[in-house]
């Protein structure tokens, strides 16, 4: 009986030992974002996608990349404290790229969820 207690007693330990991590927590408040229409003469668009660190330890991005060279997301390089907001800002660059566009950008993180996929979509309106 003793061996029962001790084993409960020490699962109790370690659950609340698990329980008690600090962790990061990455949450969005829009992972989608279209462009819609953009006239390729006009240059590069942007737009910035706003976080917020819901847990309770320091976030840190820990890299951010898209699936082409045409598009280009910049992120914070210092930890974003618990209860404070980031951002990050995506620019897309039309030039030579008619038609319409649809690049994933992936952001990875210490925390939950280490890896965040965003979207941006449009159509590019060629030069007369």
């Amino acid at each position: 009986m003793k061996r029962v207690y001790c084993l409960m007693i020490l699962l109790l330990c370690a659950t609340s030992v698990l329980l008690a991590q600090k962790k990061a927590e990455i949450e969005f408040k829009q992972t989608k974002y279209d462009f819609h229409e953009i006239a390729e003469e006009n240059g590069d668009v942007s737009h910035i996608f706003t976080f917020i660190n819901k847990g309770n330890a320091p976030l840190i991005i820990t890299r951010a990349s898209a699936n082409c060279g045409c598009t280009k997301p910049e992120y914070p390089v210092k930890p974003v404290a618990p209860g404070k907001e980031g951002q990050i800002k995506v620019t897309y660059q039309p030039k030579g790229r008619p038609g319409s566009f649809s690049k994933n950008i992936y952001v990875y993180t210490n925390g939950e969820p280490e890896r965040v996929v965003l979207l941006i979509t449009g159509t590019v309106i060629p030069k007369p």
